[in-house]
């Protein structure tokens, strides 16, 4: 790649271009186009910004005459020994990829996914309309958004809370190329955003919350004699009663600093419980997870079994499993297949079967183990909000849905 840098640096992106390239007056928002035919900036590599600073570096040790400020050549500089180029090179290169580690450390990649497909929607609908990506312009985001909002060119009509995280992503995107700050406070993006959730807002639609009872029955959908069976159950049991999101949930290893892409690990106490140390959205936490009351919807018994069976004592908690079910692999499973867990067996259990199986499955995601321990859980709602590992009892009363909404009567209160 350093070589790449160095002998074409045309290849660098250029930061400014007309704002209006073409016109189009068939310009849709999701329309197809071939693959060739698409224009994405890419992020700038990190490499490129430190080899940069390897050239300026180097220049300015090379003994060359310059012109001092009266115009007059200035003495040559003293022979010195020079690194040579190689050496910098190298060491550069070395931070560079340390440089590249932190930079995606900085955000999760189901972040980075989410905002790398926001940015290429953005700078397809602009080609598509002949817009420039760079510098952002609020007047080109303005009318983005309202495509957005309105479904124009035949696209589906986003919700307020997809345009505003489009809104966050593109802010993120310009910071990361280097670019101006995208304000969105301009009239053309502000006001027209206030039109729209005026217009479209709707209230948030909230995962199906799994209860005690909801959870046993899915646990019996589950085979007990296979690998597969066994370590589904300690996912959804783990899950259920440490409140964890289902990257966490995937995220967690047999002991700390075992593998590089871990994000915590877990401590078993014989007799006592589980104490789970993993790295959330709100940063580091201790999740404390006790033994139930009989074995069979114990969190500590199941994974105990999961990990006595499959032979687990290192890395990764839970793995794909491979060979017709009889092996366990190396590899750590992908939090999609929590959600595909709970939908699955939600299904399979009858849970909410009043409703049609699209709805169910629309209904039910990684989220819905979270909001099952926040809705049943008899405690005061503070434990029940450090167990989420929320800031505010606001966001913890959102995950509640059970909970005694008219514990306080205000009407009461007052005297009526």
């Amino acid at each position: 790649m350093a070589s790449n840098v160095e002998q074409n640096p045309e290849n660098h992106t250029k930061l400014h271009s007309p704002r209006r390239e073409s016109t189009s007056e068939n310009a849709v928002l999701d329309g197809n186009s071939p693959a060739d035919a698409v224009s994405i900036d890419a992020l700038p590599d990190i490499v490129d910004v430190v080899m940069a600073m390897g050239r300026q570096a180097e220049r300015a040790l090379e003994p060359e005459a310059a012109i001092a400020s009266d115009g007059n050549p200035s003495p040559t500089l003293p022979s010195v020994d020079v690194m040579p180029a190689g050496g910098l090179v190298g060491q550069l290169g070395d931070l560079a990829e340390r440089a590249r580690g932190y930079v995606e450390a900085a955000s999760s990649a189901n972040t980075r996914r989410a905002y790398g497909a926001d940015w290429k929607h953005f700078s397809d609908w602009a080609r598509r309309q002949g817009f420039a990506t760079m510098p952002p312009d609020p007047e080109t985001v303005g009318l983005y958004i309202t495509a957005l909002a309105s479904g124009a060119g035949g696209g589906d009509k986003k919700s307020v809370s997809t345009i505003e995280r489009r809104l966050s992503s593109l802010a993120w995107n310009y910071a990361q190329r280097g670019a101006e700050k995208l304000d969105r406070k301009h009239r053309a993006i502000a006001t027209v955003m206030a039109g729209i959730r005026n217009a479209h807002a709707r209230p948030p639609r909230q995962k199906e919350a799994i209860l005690p009872e909801d959870l046993m029955a899915m646990l019996e959908t589950l085979e007990r004699g296979t690998l597969r069976g066994l370590r589904d159950r300690a996912m959804l049991l783990l899950g259920f009663t440490g409140a964890l999101r289902r990257s966490e949930i995937v995220g967690l290893d047999c002991g700390r600093d075992q593998t590089e892409d871990g994000r915590g690990w877990i401590e078993i106490f014989p007799g006592k419980g589980i104490l789970v140390t993993l790295r959330g959205k709100t940063g580091w936490r201790e999740v404390e997870i006790g033994r139930g009351s009989a074995d069979i919807t114990c969190p500590v018994v199941a994974l105990e079994t999961w990990l006595s069976l499959a032979r687990i004592g290192h890395g990764p908690l839970f793995r794909r499993i491979t060979g017709e079910g009889k092996k366990v692999g190396t590899e750590r499973l992908n939090d999609q297949e929590v959600a595909r867990l709970v939908k699955r067996t939600a299904l399979a259990a009858g849970v909410r079967g009043d409703l049609t199986e699209a709805e169910r499955t629309r209904l039910f995601a990684g989220h819905s183990l979270r909001a099952g321990l926040a809705s049943s859980a008899e405690v005061e709602e503070r434990y029940v909000q450090k167990q989420l590992g929320h800031a505010s009892a606001e966001m913890t009363r959102k995950y509640q849905r059970r909970r005694d909404r008219f514990r306080i009567n205000l009407t009461k209160a007052s005297g009526l």
